[in-house]
């Protein structure tokens, strides 16, 4: 037996979360209900003007190994902090969770934690401003094969593709979890991160990965052209498994050439920040268990509805009990 089930790869980003008035977006030249990237200086003036704060561990992988944490899985993380306040709180933090934080705090490196400041206006909507930081720099040197060949499964954030030391550091984890007889897989995270590397990613994909998980403008990104069925056709034909998220129309599945279909019941999100993350938590939960394709998507879908009822890009709920509740486990 594999020492962990999914470890992950990806930024470790704090999340500061904040109340604040419009007029207070307004002063301080926030734009509302967006992400957007800030550099260090506007960071730190950020983060500096908000008021009790709430701090919670983040970045997309990492919330994906919280929804496998709550079912029960045995995780890790490979991510880069610093040894400093927010560095401290994130490791210990994910740590809680019953994931392990693989690699100690970084002593004495220029770039802090990164930390996204989320301000929460009284409509509910979130203005998220993320400053990367050190968890950007992940590179070959911080993946450890010892981590990498105990997993059953790796899964890598498309986030940390857009510099060469992150891709250097997806191909060391897959090839080091693949010759140990496990699989290798990717979210790929941002339509934008994949017109930027389109190349790139498809080498990874055909050569390293055993699956891939995106949503409608991140498969047609792979191709650059507007024909979603051609394009899964196309991913389909390069790596084995092929999962691609449509909102509100469902999901599509493409194993080994057989296709599966899941519907999802429309809803009106409180939050929808995380729904990704959370499907992909569901999904990889089905994969590890050995379900079939239509009962793994519909586990991915269960626990994606479940975190968009509230504020939070991490499950509030018992996922097992709402598996069993649905008839999933």
């Amino acid at each position: 037996m594999k020492k962990y089930q999914v470890v992950g790869i990806g930024n470790a980003v704090v999340d500061v979360i904040t109340r604040a008035e419009d007029s207070f977006l307004d002063h301080m030249g926030i734009e509302k209900g967006i992400m957007q990237l800030v550099e260090r200086e506007r960071a730190e003036v950020l983060y500096g003007a908000m008021d009790d704060r709430v701090q919670a561990p983040g970045g997309s992988v990492a919330n994906t190994l919280a929804g496998l944490g709550n079912l029960g899985l045995r995780t890790a993380f490979i991510g880069r902090v610093k040894d400093d306040a927010l560095g401290r709180f994130y490791a210990q933090a994910m740590a809680d969770d019953g994931t392990d934080f693989v690699n100690a705090p970084v002593a004495g490196d220029e770039l802090p934690t990164s930390r996204s400041m989320i301000f929460v206006s009284p409509d509910g909507e979130r203005s998220m401003n993320t400053y990367l930081g050190i968890s950007s720099e992940v590179g070959p040197d911080d993946v450890s094969e010892d981590v990498a060949g105990e997993a059953e499964i790796v899964f890598l954030e498309g986030y940390l593709f857009d510099k060469d030391k992150g891709k250097e550091a997806f191909v060391k984890t897959a090839r080091t979890c693949r010759a140990a007889g496990g699989k290798a897989g990717i979210s790929l995270s941002d339509p934008f991160c994949v017109d930027r590397h389109r190349d790139d990613f498809l080498t990874l994909i055909e050569n390293e990965l055993d699956f891939v998980i995106g949503n409608e403008a991140e498969i047609r990104g792979l191709y650059g052209n507007d024909d979603l069925e051609s394009d899964l056709a196309a991913v389909a034909a390069i790596c084995p498994i092929v999962v691609c998220t449509r909102s509100g129309d469902g999901v599509s599945i493409i194993r080994d050439g057989q296709r599966t279909d899941v519907p999802v019941q429309k809803t009106v999100p409180v939050d929808a920040t995380g729904a990704g993350d959370q499907f992909a938590a569901g999904f990889l939960y089905g994969l590890v268990t050995g379900a079939d394709m239509d009962a793994a998507g519909r586990m991915g879908c269960a626990a994606a509805a479940e975190v968009i009822s509230h504020m939070g890009p991490r499950p509030e709920v018992s996922l097992p009990e709402l598996f069993k509740t649905n008839g999933l486990i």
